[in-house]
């Protein structure tokens, strides 16, 4: 793993005075080069951002640690003496904002940690709406285009997955997270910025994302890949579990509607695509049950498989 190479790191507040052109041009590069990047200065709250850390960590102390450990116990995990490769060492709960929203339904939660993630998944839609707008830009797209695209006609979906990673005795038998590249469209976390363990792919080795106290870290899915005709990439990524701490992770997912009918922009063809045209929720309904391997097969697939755009799509459970 190359030890000296780090994702990087833009900070948003710079696009408000003479370094504009600058930062841009940063951004484009990361889309084209890394698939991720950290952004500071991205005007979420210091002070909401640290009680969501703080409310995260007791919900799952409280709440989701004994039910973490009696599932090692059931699946035999907390005595690893080989390496598992089809199971996560996380514990996770989901939380859904658009078009619909469980906040209210999800269990154990405290009125105060509601609010907080009400508030936060608010200010990630807007951060996310902005971000979608620069990349416009920077690819000399129309204003409001990928959000358009993104709408269909229900809207785009909007979701959150709260994840912790709790210490792990054998971290080299099992991964946090398996090796992936995230279905949708844009993807924001908000790390733990006291434990490690996100990697991305880049060039062939692992490299990790560094915690950054109050960053939010940015990386582009499977769509943003396939609207820009591959000048952005969606990236492989994974977590690596630790011996010592508990890492959080609160991942927020902007992705299209079940009907967005997804294709590559036509200003960036200049002859015929290599990318597949189709419908989003068919694509899930693909990424679902190989979200783990590699997504070239996942682009051929849907090229070759007979879609139409006169369906009835059927409200797919994101799979983050």
């Amino acid at each position: 793993m190359e030890e000296n190479i780090k994702p990087p790191v833009i900070d948003l507040s710079k696009l408000n005075d003479e370094e504009r052109d600058q930062t841009m041009a940063l951004i484009d590069d990361a889309c084209q080069n890394w698939g991720f990047f950290e952004l500071l200065n991205h005007g979420i709250p210091y002070d909401l951002m640290d009680n969501i850390e703080r409310m995260t960590k007791e919900h799952y102390k409280k709440f989701m640690e004994q039910k973490f450990k009696e599932m090692l116990r059931s699946k035999g995990l907390d005595t690893l003496e080989t390496e598992v490769e089809d199971i996560d060492w996380e514990s996770t709960f989901f939380l859904h904002h658009l078009p619909q929203t469980n906040l209210y339904d999800i269990p154990n939660m405290s009125d105060e940690y509601r609010t907080a993630m009400k508030d936060f998944g608010k200010r990630l839609e807007n951060l996310t709406e902005e971000l979608l707008d620069l990349l416009c830009e920077n690819l000399r797209l129309e204003k409001g285009y990928l959000k358009k695209v993104f709408r269909g006609t229900k809207g785009p979906t909007f979701g959150t997955k709260v994840s912790n990673y709790p210490p792990c005795p054998n971290p080299e038998m099992i991964k946090g997270l398996r090796a992936h590249t995230d279905a949708g469209g844009l993807i924001l976390l908000f790390q733990d910025d006291k434990v490690s363990g996100l990697q991305l792919l880049k060039d062939g080795d692992w490299v990790d994302v560094p915690p950054l106290k109050h960053s939010i870290v940015i990386n582009l899915g499977d769509q943003l890949e396939v609207i820009t005709n591959g000048k952005y990439k969606s990236v492989m990524h994974r977590v690596m579990t630790q011996k010592e701490g508990n890492r959080m992770s609160i991942a927020s997912f902007y992705n299209p509607g079940s009907d967005a009918e997804i294709s590559p922009a036509q200003s960036l063809v200049d002859k015929e695509s290599e990318y597949p045209s189709f419908v989003f929720d068919d694509y899930m309904k693909l990424y679902s049950g190989v979200k783990f391997q590699p997504k070239e097969p996942r682009f051929e697939a849907m090229k070759n498989a007979a879609v139409t755009t006169d369906v009835n799509p059927v409200a797919t459970e994101e799979t983050f």
